[in-house]
């Protein structure tokens, strides 16, 4: 069963105003850009992931964060959950296409970011 929020594109002249405080664009702005959210999505890029792999692939992040960060993404619609009914119950999570929009650009800037750094200077 996978589980996720269904968004629809905005109608054309329809924009959200991203800049009042109570505006729901802002929250997936914030939930994007959070400590976790831009990790989150640039590990699922490549592949989808079950929650364990997907922790241990974010060096840092404690169980209770990653958590967290997915209930959020997944509520935002970026993020997809599929649930197995074993026992345990394995739990998969994957971008959807929204998701995939949304983390190409960040994706493109990371690379950008560790093509320009200088070389790590032994240490």
């Amino acid at each position: 069963m996978r589980e996720g929020a269904q968004l629809t594109p905005a109608e054309a002249g329809n924009r959200y105003e991203v800049f009042h405080t109570d505006c729901p664009a802002r929250d997936v702005v914030d939930h994007v850009t959070s400590r976790w959210g831009i990790w989150v999505l640039i590990s699922l890029r490549s592949n989808d992931l079950r929650f364990y792999e997907l922790r241990d692939s974010i060096q840092g992040i404690s169980e209770k964060m990653l958590a967290q960060t997915l209930r959020a993404l997944v509520q935002d619609g970026l993020v997809w959950r599929e649930v197995e009914p074993t026992t345990p119950p394995q739990v998969t999570y994957g971008l959807t296409e929204f998701g995939q929009d949304v983390s190409e650009p960040l994706t493109d800037l990371f690379n950008r970011i560790t093509q320009r750094l200088p070389p790590r200077s032994p240490g």
